[in-house]
C-alpha cells in the first residue's frame, strides 16, 4: 500500500528503521510506533519508498 502524504512516508520510514534495528524503538511515537507494530517489514518497506512527488504534506481524511 502506497503512502497517501509526506508525513506517513516519514513515519513508515522510521517505523523501518526500528524494525531493522538501525535505530531504537523506544523512540518512536504516534503513528511510527503504531506503524511498528501492526506492520511487517516488508510492508513497511513498500510504504517508504512510495515516491513523494505530488504527496501533501498531511492526509485530509
Amino acid at each position: 500500500m502506497p503512502a497517501k502524504s509526506k508525513a506517513q512516508q516519514k513515519a513508515a520510514g522510521m517505523a523501518l528503521s526500528a524494525k531493522r534495528g538501525e535505530t531504537n524503538k523506544s523512540a518512536l511515537e504516534g503513528a511510527a510506533r503504531e506503524m511498528y507494530d501492526t506492520m511487517s517489514e516488508d510492508e513497511l518497506e513498500e510504504m517508504a519508498s512510495t515516491p513523494r512527488k505530488g504527496k501533501p504534506e498531511h492526509d485530509s481524511d
